[in-house]
């Protein structure tokens, strides 16, 4: 059973940057696309960026230019950087496989809030 712990949130002023970190248990890892997911008060959890066990990169079209997804299987770990933060990227960000559905149970995710 993959465990999945998400670190890195915090409070960052528009245009400013946060690195995400998420660290999953197990040895299986780096055999799964992996993805970072958000979910904003009232919404829906969102695929935000994912990457293939090869580093292939995929990002939603709300992202691009801004977010980067990369990966260290050794590590076990995946991250997302996040520059140019606007207030309508505030959410609580998830990792989990990438695909539907999604194969690991939730953590509890990291906070974002984008607020000046």
């Amino acid at each position: 059973q993959v465990q999945l712990v998400e670190s890195g949130g915090g409070l960052v002023q528009p245009g400013g940057s946060l690195g995400l970190s998420c660290t999953a248990s197990g040895s299986i890892f780096s055999l799964y696309r992996m993805g970072w997911y958000r979910q904003a008060p009232g919404k829906q959890r969102e695929l935000v960026a994912g990457i293939t066990s090869g580093g292939l990169t995929t990002y939603a079209d709300a992202v691009k230019g801004r977010f980067t997804i990369t990966r260290d299987n050794a590590k076990n770990t995946m991250y997302l950087q996040m520059n140019s933060l606007k207030p309508e990227d505030t959410a609580v960000y998830y990792c989990n496989s990438w695909g539907q559905p999604p194969l690991f149970t939730w953590g509890q995710g990291t906070q974002v809030t984008v607020s000046s």
